[in-house]
């Protein structure tokens, strides 16, 4: 389909943990049964017969489903990955993200493993001090020197959008480093080393006792091409796959899955109008932080709730104030499109409400609405900040299945209603190249027992002699 200039097309992956009661066995398990109930039983997608990556995606890993999205376990953990499909509006981003979840419950209830197996859409291990991630991906015009000049115009953006995007978290935790690891700790958990020269231990961190990001205190760079134990704001992709026209992949690390609607469309739409910005370069030069990272924690950190920071010319703002210039440019969009005048509208409204009264916002925005659940539980049952029982709260609001979420259990305004979501399990996006991938699916899945196959996001290979090229998202290759 054509596009105009300044349309975008944008995807999000999220890395689900999960539980189970000692009595079934272990997690891998679990998200084994689940994958196989989806692919072989619901018939939602054709799973993988070839290896994506013989380390970390081997054969019957996951596949491509019928609502464009992918569903995996990456062998990094062993844990459960939902991708979306290519999506070019926030509704659609939003529902395909939310049907990925509701595809994994549904497997779960359907196994009846309800009572054993708990999947959460969270960004943090308390207790075994992991972090797990919520990536963002956006179609990004890139020049040469994108990484090395143009992104210095979004770290601002993304240090201080988790006033409004964080999702929240109990406690804190802090790195120190542990050096390389031995030969024990490699041949435990081969796949976890790869191209690791360096870890760092995790110590939870007393002195904190609620901040509004799950992932600052893991994040060590500002860039960074291979993140484990470097996790970084930003992990650039060159790859082909996911290049067109001048165009590339941006992936964006430093985030975290929303349990909110309105707050995932937001931190989408937002950050897709700041990188138009960006490749117009209008952002200015002193719109950056004295120190990225410094910053990042000290707003997620900062119990008054005014998000002070210091900007890299000496003056001093706020996470506020600097998200106020930012929507100040994006102004110029307005009357580009109904996605366009939403995100403009909200957040100028949602910044009003967080420099009048923060705690005004729970409906809309994760961090507020579980800081006062958290608090509610801490009052009800008497508890200090550094009781063990918060950390089950904090997981629970995760939680993603809505008959046990606490997030589900909150009045909150919503961006979807639930005929979205229903759709969004079996139909993809129709103005991407989701919508073909998906229809050659679904002829996949007519042929019983097919043998020769292979999908990937820009191509499609239905038998041995018939390759379908989809290398622009914006076409439906209908």
């Amino acid at each position: 389909m054509p596009h105009r200039e300044g349309e975008r097309i944008f995807g999000i992956e999220t890395e689900f943990g999960t539980l189970v009661d000692p009595g079934f066995g272990s997690p891998e398990r679990a998200v084994e049964e689940i994958k196989d109930h989806v692919f072989f039983d619901l018939k939602l997608g054709v799973i993988d017969l070839h290896a994506r990556d013989e380390v970390f995606e081997p054969a019957e890993s996951g596949g491509f489903l019928l609502n464009g999205g992918r569903l995996y376990i990456d062998a990094v953990g062993s844990h459960l990955e939902y991708a979306t499909a290519e999506c070019r509006r926030l509704k659609d981003i939003v529902a395909n993200d939310r049907a990925g979840q509701r595809q994994i419950v549904r497997a779960i209830k359907d196994l009846g493993l309800q009572d054993q197996v708990d999947v959460y859409n969270n960004s943090v291990d308390h207790f075994g001090g992991h972090t797990f991630g919520c990536h963002e991906n956006y179609l990004v015009r890139m020049s040469e020197d994108f990484f090395s000049h143009k992104v210095l115009g979004l770290y601002a953006f993304l240090v201080t959008r988790q006033i409004f995007s964080g999702v929240g978290r109990v406690g804190g935790h802090f790195l120190a480093p542990a050096g390389r690891p031995n030969l024990h700790e490699m041949a435990a958990n081969p796949i976890d080393f790869i191209w690791v020269s360096q870890v760092y231990n995790v110590y939870p961190d007393e002195g904190i006792h609620f901040q509004l990001s799950q992932r600052a205190d893991h994040i060590l760079k500002t860039i960074a091409s291979r993140v484990r134990f470097n996790r970084a704001i930003i992990n650039p992709k060159w790859e082909h796959f996911y290049a067109h026209d001048g165009m590339h992949r941006l992936h964006i690390l430093f985030g975290e899955s929303n349990q909110n609607e309105y707050a995932y469309a937001l931190k989408v739409g937002t950050t897709s109008l700041v990188l138009r910005l960006i490749e117009e370069e209008a952002v200015p030069e002193w719109l950056q932080m004295a120190d990225t990272l410094g910053a990042l924690r000290e707003v997620s950190r900062d119990q008054s709730y005014k998000w002070p920071v210091l900007l890299a010319d000496g003056r001093e703002s706020t996470a506020i104030a600097v998200q106020r210039e930012y929507l100040r440019l994006a102004e110029r969009y307005r009357g580009f499109d109904e996605d366009t005048d939403w995100v403009l509208r909200e957040w100028e409204s949602v910044l009003d409400g967080l420099e009048k009264d923060p705690f005004t916002m729970a409906d809309r925005l994760d961090w507020v609405n579980k800081l006062q659940i958290v608090e509610a539980y801490r009052a009800e049952e008497g508890l200090d900040w550094g009781d063990d029982a918060l950390h089950s709260v904090d997981l629970e609001y995760h939680n993603i299945d809505p008959e046990k979420s606490l997030y589900y259990a909150t009045p909150v305004t919503r961006f979807l209603d639930d005929l979205d979501i229903l759709d969004g399990m079996t139909d993809p996006p129709q103005d991407t190249r989701a919508k073909g991938r998906s229809a050659l699916v679904r002829k996949v899945m007519q042929r019983n027992g097919a043998k020769v196959y292979v999908f990937d996001w820009s191509g499609v290979a239905v038998d041995r002699n018939a390759y379908i090229e989809m290398p622009d998202p914006f076409e439906t290759y209908e």
